[in-house]
């Protein structure tokens, strides 16, 4: 019997720009502040938890939709170890930001961040988890999952057109350049004192603007960047040795450590193939 707590990804070649989370019981569910590349909307499916997104903090329950612009710390976490649940969907933003731009939703092809952060709507709420419980079903088809997500998430981009994003100017000069740095060489070992010396500031007000920039310290946002590389090589079925190794880590412990702090999941779990992955790959799919 799979343990409740226990997270269940469902991730599907045929569809690269979305993947799903599922989390029956996730009190022994707790993220460290963390961003993500990707968009992600989520679903409180039970009980209630918090919600920490840039500087505010959101109590939400069940019946409740998150949304999680790109790059923008955040993190989920239990309630005084009260059961919750929840599923969560993650969706790449370039397939993202021409779906808005093909339905005429954005004047150019570039992401443009979505002011609202939680949504409690009843239908959009069902909407959501009609969609979740079509990706997780092995008896439903390619092109009706397809035409779920893409159906769903136009109507949900339609209704928040209205609500402009907040007016938050991307950081740009010296600390775009260290970010930049830091995404770049994000396996090799960086120093502080690397990263002072390319811009010229002292070490406390380089960890001051960049968290104030970015939501998270330079080494944060190194770690983040990490565990983001290990997380596309398990993808891939790279071992979890060889991922800890690719992604800068020295030893796969302290990787292991890491992941399961950041993504709230053990490497195994997520590399774990999904139901529709073991029956593309049973059928030769």
């Amino acid at each position: 019997m799979t343990n409740p707590s226990t997270p269940v990804f469902w991730r599907d070649a045929r569809m690269p720009h979305v993947e799903l989370r599922k989390v029956a019981d996730g009190r022994e569910v707790c993220y460290a502040l963390h961003t993500h590349r990707h968009w992600s909307i989520g679903a409180i499916t039970a009980g209630e938890s918090t919600f920490l997104y840039r500087n505010d903090q959101y109590h939400v329950g069940e019946g409740a939709l998150v949304l999680m612009n790109p790059e923008w710390p955040h993190a989920c976490n239990p309630i005084d170890n009260q059961p919750w649940a929840y599923l969560m969907l993650y969706v790449d933003t370039s397939w993202l930001t021409r779906l808005r731009f093909e339905a005429g939703l954005l004047e150019t092809c570039d992401w443009q961040d979505i002011e609202t952060a939680v949504i409690t709507d009843p239908e959009q709420y069902q909407g959501y988890c009609a969609m979740a419980e079509s990706l997780l079903d092995p008896g439903r088809d390619l092109l009706e999952k397809q035409s779920r997500v893409a159906e769903y998430l136009l109507d949900l981009m339609q209704t928040l057109a209205g609500q402009p994003a907040e007016a938050v100017k991307p950081p740009s000069g010296t600390l775009a350049a260290v970010a930049a740095h830091l995404d770049n060489h994000c396996t090799d070992e960086i120093s502080l004192d690397d990263l002072c010396a390319m811009s010229g500031y002292s070490p406390g007000h380089l960890v001051r603007a960049f968290r104030q920039a970015y939501g998270l310290t330079p080494h944060a946002y190194l770690i983040n960047r990490r565990i983001q590389h290990g997380q596309n090589d398990l993808k891939r079925g790279t071992s979890i040795a060889e991922a800890a190794l690719n992604a800068g880590f020295a030893d796969q412990a302290h990787f292991q450590r890491t992941f399961k702090r950041l993504v709230a999941a053990t490497p195994n779990q997520y590399r774990q193939p999904s139901v529709q992955q073991q029956e593309n790959a049973t059928a030769g799919k």
